[in-house]
Formats: C-alpha cells, sequence, structure tokens
C-alpha cells in the first residue's frame, strides 16, 4: 500500500463503511437493500488514503457456500481507476489466509466481473439478478 495508505478492520460496521456503500451502492447504483444481517458477522475493512475513507468491503464465512466471500466491494466516485479496489481486495484475502481460508467467492456484479478475473477469480454458474442487476458468483483458490 502507498505511503499514506491504511486498511482498518473491525468487527462491527464502521459509520465509514455505512457512508460508502451508502453513496455507491444506494444513491449511485440505486439499490435499496444495501445492509442485512450478514453485516452482524462480517468483518468490515475500510482503506484510507490520508485518513480519508476511500474504499470498503466486508468478509465473512458463507455456510451455503463453504467458503470465505468477500462483498459489499466499494471505491468511492473521485478514487475510481486508481487500483483502491484491487487493493481493498488484497486486504481481504490476507484477512482471509489469516483465518486459514484458502477459497474465496464473491457475488460479481456481471459488469464489472473482468476486473474480478484479472485479480485471480473465476466464474462459476449462470448470471442472477440480485435488486435486477446480473450478478456472477466467482471463486478463488489462495
Amino acid at each position: 500500500m502507498g505511503y499514506n495508505m491504511q486498511a482498518k478492520i473491525y468487527d462491527y460496521l464502521p459509520q465509514e463503511a455505512i457512508d460508502i456503500r451508502t453513496a455507491v451502492f444506494i444513491n449511485e447504483q440505486g439499490f435499496q437493500d444495501e445492509f442485512d444481517d450478514i453485516d452482524e458477522k462480517a468483518i468490515h475493512i475500510v482503506l484510507c488514503e490520508d485518513n480519508k475513507p476511500i474504499a470498503v468491503c466486508r468478509v465473512y464465512y458463507s455456510e451455503d457456500k463453504k467458503c470465505y466471500a468477500i462483498g459489499r466491494i466499494a471505491v468511492m466516485k473521485e478514487y475510481r481507476g486508481k487500483a483502491y479496489g484491487a487493493k481493498v481486495v488484497q486486504v481481504a484475502e490476507d484477512e482471509i489466509q489469516k483465518r486459514s481460508g484458502n477459497k474465496i467467492g464473491l457475488s460479481a456484479q456481471e459488469r464489472v466481473r473482468k476486473f474480478y478475473e484479472k485479480l485471480g477469480y473465476k466464474k462459476y454458474g449462470d448470471i442472477y439478478f440480485d435488486e435486477g442487476c446480473p450478478h456472477i458468483w466467482m471463486e478463488k483458490t489462495l
């Protein structure tokens, strides 16, 4: 990570993550059901530059998929295109490895599937819709 970059890890949903997810998923992309009970069991990662929160994601163990899952990956609009999305995913992968996880899954919006493919994720199954938005399940083995 860069000189002024810092990753904060929480075992609860911090206000910084609420603010970024609200800005990106609700205000920008129009999702309604952004916050759910997974937020209560997940760890939350907030990436900051110069102490300003700029990217988030959450990590939790998915009983359904029998692997750790990364979700709600979001980067503030003005910071996109600067590899912060890849950096927050890397921090999440490091946290999963610390917990002895070796398989990671995520539900990717189909329009950004190539971003996750560049990070080593492979698609599994068919496209499905979450609030009308096409998604695909992707997995990576560490």
